[in-house]
């Protein structure tokens, strides 16, 4: 049986790593839609490749330029989800949501009711918006697959189990490629050093949040929304190896992990044929990597952001802020605007800050105050940046 599939983000890695799975197994899949923001080329040779005649390009002046080049190949673009599926009477198999950042709520909330199941990599719209995707999801009988490799190992690790004989949960973190320096002694390291992580291929951001371990932090806020645990039923343990990526202690003194090779591509596959498929590598099981497995609590010293965690998440308004600073304060590392070690301060100093601490008891009524919240955050910590000075 054909099964159909949208992918959201194709131009990304995870959209990519999407499609070199399918590009396997062709003639058992339709790819009905793929979405970009700007990568109008990537998506084209992608369209063109599989045969997609529907797109959306989310960026609405690419769009424009570049509709006449599709329409040559009749292929139709559109500029939202809705726009695209609505005459759409049958579900798709499956849609995975590649897209980063909070810009892949919208399309999230747009698209499940279009879809059977509903499988994601957007760590920041289950962050902040996660009862509107809940209550998609129920009210569209469509199911939900966490994509995050610790996200979906500890899905895995919790089928069929008892929830109340959960005692821990322990996420892993590769500790980045600063884990045995002291951030004292990296306060200005450059973005190029950052930047090269030692077990995996990631995107920019991602990597730098991976560096200060707030990567590891949206997880921790991310698997407690997902699994419906109180925050301190999890905890993080730095794994530099990467090949554990999830441990589950239960009360009755059992304990369960899961392990994978570094690759976006296990997760992803499972997800695609439901976990019933051959994944042949010979270097898929490494018992050597089991051998003197080096587990290590992080150090709030070193990782001063995990110092978040403290904070209550209930769903209000705290989970856009804090999502949105740190994109705030990233994209001004990587322009050289700040230092590695301003990263962490202006993020400790600004949660703290009464105008944006007014907001956390609030609840956003749906994702347009959201939206709006995100433009009202990055307002004024660009504001606070250039008070604070450029380089600090």
């Amino acid at each position: 049986m054909i099964r159909d599939i949208y992918i959201l983000g194709s131009t990304g890695s995870v959209g990519m790593t999407t499609l070199k799975i399918i590009h396997k197994d062709k003639r058992n899949f339709n790819i009905k839609l793929l979405t970009t923001n700007k990568n109008i080329n990537k998506i084209y040779k992608q369209a063109l490749e599989y045969k997609v005649n529907k797109i959306v390009i989310f960026d609405k002046d690419k769009q424009k330029k570049n509709i006449t080049k599709f329409k040559k190949k009749k292929i139709k673009v559109y500029s939202t989800i809705k726009d695209a599926l609505k005459k759409n009477k049958k579900k798709s198999f499956l849609t995975i949501n590649a897209i980063s950042g909070i810009d892949g709520l919208e399309p999230s909330l747009d698209i499940i009711q279009f879809t059977k199941n509903f499988a994601t990599a957007n760590k920041e719209s289950i962050i902040c918006g996660w009862k509107f995707l809940e209550k998609e999801c129920k009210k569209n009988k469509t199911n939900f697959i966490p994509l995050d490799s610790e996200h979906f190992s500890i899905w895995t690790l919790l089928k069929s189990e008892n929830r109340n004989l959960i005692k821990k949960i322990y996420l892993t973190a590769s500790g980045g490629p600063f884990l045995n320096r002291k951030l004292k002694n990296i306060k200005n390291i450059k973005p190029m050093l950052a930047l090269k992580h030692p077990n995996w291929k990631m995107g920019k951001k991602i990597t730098i949040d991976s560096a200060t371990m707030m990567n590891k932090i949206f997880e921790i806020i991310e698997a407690s929304k997902i699994f419906d645990f109180n925050i301190n039923k999890f905890e993080i343990l730095i794994h530099p190896k990467s090949y554990v990526h999830a441990i589950v202690h239960f009360k009755n003194g059992l304990t369960k992990l899961l392990t994978h090779n570094t690759t976006m591509e296990i997760p992803i596959t499972n997800a695609i044929y439901s976990n019933n498929y051959d994944y042949y590598n010979k270097h898929n099981f490494n018992f050597n990597k089991l051998n003197g497995i080096n587990f290590i609590k992080p150090s709030k010293q070193n990782f001063p952001l995990l110092k978040i965690l403290n904070n209550k998440f209930n769903n209000t308004y705290f989970e856009v802020i804090l999502v949105s600073i740190n994109d705030l304060l990233v994209r001004k590392y990587l322009e050289k605007k700040i230092s590695y070690f301003s990263v962490h301060k202006f993020m400790l100093s600004l949660i703290k800050e009464p105008f944006l601490s007014n907001f956390f008891d609030l609840k956003p009524k749906n994702i347009n105050d959201i939206k709006h919240m995100v433009i009202k955050t990055k307002e004024y910590v660009e504001k606070y940046l250039k008070y604070n000075g450029k380089k600090n």
